[in-house]
């Protein structure tokens, strides 16, 4: 039996030219939750991140946290399928299909309701509905990323993005044949940056143990976005 780690990146620069850099919350979240896992474990066998600016900066913080960055025998791997999915093609697309135009000013509540309503249609939307990823796409390649994961010598951490742990997560959850885009919906709007979600896998396949945990974060470091 095996224990996968799955952290989401650190607070990224949301409303300037580069999103995909870790602000300077973004860096100490990485680090305090590197101390975290220094001091409660589990300390990770091996390491993965996705092939995002943020993955790796969000890896190299919790490694310093941890006094990782030095260790031998932690050489993190990249496997892109851990990457999140273009929020920004799925704001296009929807602004397409809806006749809604996008407004790239607006402030971040604004911006996380625009968000919401346009990956919720995502979801639900069939592959003849001309997002760039479908919806069930992302979702196999998060699965085939979490098999993949499973298969390293464990306990196994990644470095990825919320909108893929909650499709983990709900994939988990949900019933064979049940619609899976409204519990990832659900998953998607809470899950705090630097948090840990961790999935146990056995003899009977993956089950998922706990999700969005983030007890190392004091209240001023906690952050969704």
């Amino acid at each position: 039996m095996g224990i996968l780690l799955l952290v989401r990146h650190g607070q990224a620069s949301f409303g300037t030219d580069d999103y995909d850099v870790l602000s300077e919350t973004g860096w100490e979240q990485g680090r305090v939750l590197g101390r975290w896992l220094a001091e409660h474990g589990p300390v990770p066998a091996s390491v993965v991140h996705g092939g995002m600016r943020r993955h790796r900066e969000t890896w190299e913080a919790l490694a310093e946290g941890a006094g990782l960055d030095a260790a031998p025998g932690i050489d993190p791997g990249i496997d892109e399928d851990w990457a999140e999915f273009d929020h920004l093609a799925i704001l296009a697309r929807h602004s397409e299909i809806t006749g809604v135009p996008l407004d790239h000013g607006i402030d971040r509540r604004a911006f996380q309701e625009q968000f919401e309503v346009s990956t919720e249609h995502w979801a639900a939307a069939g592959a003849e509905s001309g997002y760039p990823e479908p919806y069930d796409g992302f979702v196999a390649r998060s699965r085939a990323a979490l098999e993949r994961l499973a298969a390293l010598p464990g306990p196994a951490l990644v470095v990825t993005s919320g909108g893929v742990i909650a499709a983990l997560a709900a994939a988990l959850v949900v019933p064979d044949g049940a619609e899976l885009g409204p519990v990832w919906a659900r998953f998607n709007t809470v899950i705090a940056n630097s948090s840990v979600t961790r999935v146990i896998v056995g003899a009977t396949g993956a089950r998922l143990l706990t999700f969005n945990e983030h007890p190392h974060l004091p209240r001023e470091l906690v952050t969704y976005r």
